[in-house]
């Protein structure tokens, strides 16, 4: 096994371009992948097959770091009363206001 191969197995969350190019963090691949259209946790968590409180966690401190730009929230609503809860980067579990649990998740995209 040679230097290469050896950094490749090993990757601690990120992955490799190719040789030449540098390692790509979990949240460079997630500002990413918002960054050319909204999206929901949980979709972002399908695609890049890790757990939907890491993309949350991540989510929160793309929204502080100035290097991915601005992150712009829509604020998750119930799909029973169509109750609005605030924009955060959070996914609610029920709605205040009817109880229901049907909730429309909030979708994150980088301005």
């Amino acid at each position: 096994m040679d230097a290469y191969t050896a950094r490749r197995t090993d990757t601690g969350g990120r992955t490799l371009k190719n040789k030449e190019e540098r390692w790509i963090t979990r949240r460079e691949r997630i500002a990413a992948l918002i960054k050319d259209r909204p999206m929901r946790a949980s979709e972002i968590s399908r695609l890049l097959e890790m757990p939907v409180n890491e993309v949350l966690e991540d989510l929160r401190h793309i929204s502080r770091s100035r290097k991915y730009g601005k992150l712009l929230v829509s604020p998750a609503r119930c799909r029973k009363c169509g109750y609005v809860f605030k924009a955060e980067i959070k996914i609610p579990k029920k709605c205040p206001r009817c109880k229901s649990t049907w909730i429309e998740e909030p979708m994150f995209m980088l301005q």
